[in-house]
């Protein structure tokens, strides 16, 4: 019954995780969110707007992102990763180690 928020090998894509529909839906509506905002930083830079009003709003979308991370890497540990350790899989921890050390670049 956990095993929805493992993780799963597909055929096509290698890993991949089953998210629930409200999930998927609060990712990807952040996701958008960004999106505009990026869109907004490509309208500003082709009106030439001041270079510090862009870098701003570069800034904003950053922490939009880091935000997202953080609330998709809080996803992780709670479902996949604790899902796995219970699992005997301590592979996992290795796993979310990397990815960390990637983040943190």
């Amino acid at each position: 019954m956990e095993e929805k928020n493992c993780l799963h090998n597909s055929p096509d894509s290698g890993k991949i995780k089953e998210r629930s529909d409200e999930e998927r839906r609060a990712l990807i509506n952040r996701l958008s969110r960004i999106e505009g905002q990026i869109r907004g930083i490509r309208g500003m830079v082709e009106k030439n707007a001041y270079c510090t009003d862009i870098l701003i709003q570069s800034a904003a979308v950053n922490a939009a992102v880091n935000s997202f991370n953080k609330d998709l890497i809080a996803c992780h540990i709670r479902g996949c990763v604790a899902d796995g350790i219970r699992n005997g899989r301590d592979d996992v921890i290795d796993e979310l180690v990397l990815t960390l050390q990637k983040l943190m670049k």
